[in-house]
């Protein structure tokens, strides 16, 4: 006798690295960085954990480099930064497109700011770098002030997520109007 697939199983989507990472992103923007466990992913993409493997033979590893890349790789975009004219107001859009991005994946910003994972970000300082040069910023300056500027917009999401002042204290903080005060002031030291 010949057994029929079940019906989940004929209309299941495939499993791929990328359904994979998706799905746990929203594991981690649902319940948590500290709930996201392979058993947890296996049930939320309907295999057994093990399954995962296959496509991420570094397990959790991977899968944790996996979200930061997925999360953190936004290049600006280079083809407006010619034919806008002003690089700072390219810079502007990609800075607060970014600061969003990683506001709404805001448990996967840990990751971010502590794993090696360089890869995950050099389209994004690349793209940067030649926003910057094409706006006339010399090379040795746009690649300095490509870091600085990344690093401004992640460390300014991070401070923003948890939510205090310099000091510590919770208070009610206006949080765009920091953003784009300290942005000018970072955009306005590069020329």
């Amino acid at each position: 006798m010949v057994r029929q697939p079940s019906i989940n199983a004929q209309n299941r989507v495939p499993l791929s690295t990328e359904r994979i990472i998706e799905s746990a992103l929203r594991i981690v923007d649902g319940q948590g960085l500290a709930r996201l466990t392979m058993r947890r992913l296996g049930d939320a993409l309907e295999v057994e954990a093990m399954a995962i493997y296959h496509h991420l033979p570094r397990g959790k590893e991977q899968l944790l480099d996996g979200l930061v890349a997925h999360v953190a790789s936004a290049p600006a975009d280079t083809g407006t930064a010619a034919s806008h004219g002003d690089w700072r107001d390219v810079l502007r859009a990609w800075a607060a497109d970014y600061r969003t991005r990683l506001l709404t994946h805001a448990g996967v910003l840990p990751l971010v700011v502590t794993r090696r994972n360089p890869a995950a970000l050099t389209t994004t300082v690349g793209s940067l770098r030649e926003v910057l040069r094409r706006g006339g910023v010399a090379e040795d300056t746009a690649a300095v002030a490509a870091h600085t500027i990344l690093g401004y917009v992640i460390g300014h999401a991070a401070l923003e997520v948890r939510g205090t002042n310099e000091d510590g204290a919770e208070r009610v903080v206006d949080w765009d109007a920091r953003f784009t005060a300290g942005l000018d002031l970072v955009l306005g030291g590069v020329g």
